[in-house]
């Protein structure tokens, strides 16, 4: 099976996603993905929630 035609497994989500977040995701790899919408809609859900988690400790310790 040819890399192209496999669907895209929990690793290259999360990649897919943290590099998108970052803003450091190249055209190139966008083309080639093969995920479907909605794997990246939950990843990108649960990396915002792991963002404001760790927002809300930062403030918590500077804070106290």
């Amino acid at each position: 099976m040819h890399r192209l035609d496999k669907p895209a497994s929990l690793l290259d989500v999360v990649k897919m996603v943290a590099f998108g977040f970052l803003g450091v995701r190249r055209r190139a790899d966008h083309e080639r993905a093969r995920v479907r919408p909605v794997q990246v809609i939950v990843a990108a859900l649960v990396f915002v929630v792991l963002f404001i988690l760790a927002i809300r400790a930062v403030v918590h310790i500077v804070t106290s």
